[in-house]
């Protein structure tokens, strides 16, 4: 009996560490500095292709660098002066979930997984999240562009909206508030009222809008993420 109960023990184990296992990224490429700082160290080493990052490692590039990382079934190119924190780096069975904290800068991730493996990725900023099963957007830590799919953006105080393919919106900054897709559209369309263009306010927003810059197209500025299920 106690050598059944040891086996029973011994399968809980492995069986845990199977289906609930940490990831790490692995730096494939590395151009001019950067440094990570791992959880619990006290000071920044410098990455090099090769070098592998855990959970909660710091990753930081300098001016006129970048990097590529590997985790799981994404790609990661971390851009100039970025600075990001791997929160969330977990396979389980069938599923992986990645969560990037994105302090400043950008990212551009392609991430493929393999045919029945889902993936759960999420860039967060101090202003918004941007999380997705499965799609392709541009998020900038306040402003969003979905290339197609359907994405949850949540602020900062819980409000949440979702924008789907072909649409934007952003976070206004001043209230926490998810400005919805055709707000934005709105704001950006130049009216066609005479009166207004005749007074010089043809690409004004309409009252009680402010027009953001929100990137027109995927290869605007701003955070890149692409997601093929």
């Amino acid at each position: 009996m106690k050598k059944l109960l040891v086996c029973c023990f011994l399968l809980v184990i492995c069986g845990g560490s199977v289906f609930a296992q940490d990831m790490t990224a692995v730096f494939l490429e590395v151009s001019g500095t950067v440094e990570i700082k791992e959880d619990g160290a006290a000071g920044w080493k410098t990455a090099s292709p090769g070098v592998s990052a855990g959970k909660n490692t710091i990753v930081s590039t300098g001016l006129k660098s970048s990097a590529v990382l590997s985790l799981g079934s994404s790609r990661i190119e971390i851009r100039p002066l970025t600075m990001l924190t791997l929160e969330e780096l977990t396979r389980q069975s069938g599923a992986e979930e990645a969560s990037l904290y994105l302090r400043t800068g950008r990212v551009r991730a392609e991430v493929r997984p393999p045919t029945g493996t889902r993936v759960d990725f999420s860039v967060k900023s101090p202003s918004a999240t941007a999380s997705v099963r499965g799609t392709s957007f541009e998020f900038d830590g306040v402003r969003l562009w979905v290339n197609d799919g359907r994405v949850l953006l949540a602020g900062a105080n819980g409000q949440r909206g979702y924008v789907n393919g072909g649409q934007r919106s952003y976070v206004d900054e001043s209230n926490g508030r998810i400005v919805p897709p055709f707000e934005v559209e709105t704001a950006l369309l130049s009216p066609s009222i005479p009166e207004l263009t005749s007074t010089g306010q043809g690409n004004a927003a309409p009252p009680g809008i402010t027009a953001p810059v929100i990137p027109d197209s995927p290869s605007s500025t701003g955070i890149i993420i692409t997601i093929n299920p």
